[in-house]
C-alpha cells in the first residue's frame, strides 16, 4: 500500500504462530499448578448464592474486556453446556445508548458505576475485566458496587491495579500481554460458568 514501510514488517510465519500457541499455553499451565481453580470455585460459589436468591450478575469491562463480558453474560443468561432456564446475567457495555448518554453528560469514567447503581442491589455479583487493573471506569464501579453492599470480582493482569485492591475477590493473570491476559480470563470465565451451571440446574438426561 501507497505510504506504509516495508523496512520491519513481519511476515506471517508458522513459527510466530507456535510461540504465541506455547507462550498461551504456559501461562494456562501456570494457573493450573497455581491457586486460579480454587479463585475460580470461589467465585462460581458466590455467583450462586447470589442467583439463588434471587440477584443478578453484572459483567463490565472496555474494548476486548468488553467483548468479554458480552459474552460471559450469554453463556449464563441463555445456556452453557445444556438447556435450563436462563440466568439473570447483564453486560454493562451492551447498553450502548446508556454507555453514550452517561459518557457524554457526565464521564467516561461513569459509564460503568451508574448503571451498578441503578440496577443493582445488595448481593449481586459484579464483575470487573481490566487487563491492566487500573481502568478508571472498571475501578470506580467496582468501587461503588462494594459500597452499595455488592459482591465484586476482578480479572486482571499480574499487576492487578488498583481494581485487585478493591475487589473482594481478585484473581491476577500471570501474564502482562494484553492478549494472553484475555484468553486466560475467558478461560476462566467459561470455568466458572459451567460450574454455576451444574450447581444450579441437573443436566437433562
Amino acid at each position: 500500500m501507497a505510504g506504509m514501510s516495508t523496512s520491519d514488517v513481519v511476515a506471517p510465519s508458522a513459527a510466530l504462530a507456535r510461540a504465541q500457541l506455547a507462550q498461551a499455553i504456559a501461562i494456562k499451565r501456570k494457573m493450573a499448578e497455581g491457586h486460579f481453580a480454587e479463585q475460580a470455585v470461589e467465585v462460581a460459589q458466590v455467583m450462586i448464592a447470589c442467583l439463588r436468591a434471587g440477584g443478578k450478575v453484572i459483567f463490565f469491562g472496555n474494548g476486548g474486556s468488553a467483548q468479554d463480558a458480552g459474552h460471559l453474560a450469554a453463556e449464563l443468561m441463555g445456556r452453557f453446556a445444556f438447556d435450563r432456564p436462563g440466568l439473570a446475567a447483564f453486560s454493562l457495555p451492551d447498553a450502548t445508548a446508556a454507555m453514550t448518554a452517561i459518557g457524554n453528560d457526565y464521564s467516561y469514567d461513569e459509564v460503568f458505576a451508574r448503571q451498578v447503581l441503578a440496577a443493582g442491589r445488595p448481593g449481586d455479583v459484579v464483575v470487573g475485566l481490566t487487563t491492566s487493573g487500573n481502568s478508571a471506569n472498571v475501578v470506580r464501579a467496582l468501587d461503588v458496587a462494594a459500597t452499595a453492599g455488592m459482591t465484586t470480582v476482578a480479572l486482571t493482569g499480574e499487576h492487578g491495579g488498583k481494581a485487585a485492591t478493591l475487589a473482594r475477590i481478585s484473581i491476577r493473570v500471570p501474564a502482562d500481554d494484553t492478549a494472553r491476559v484475555q484468553e486466560a480470563c475467558l478461560h476462566l470465565g467459561h470455568t466458572i460458568c459451567e460450574m454455576v451451571e451444574a450447581a444450579l440446574f441437573a443436566r437433562p438426561s
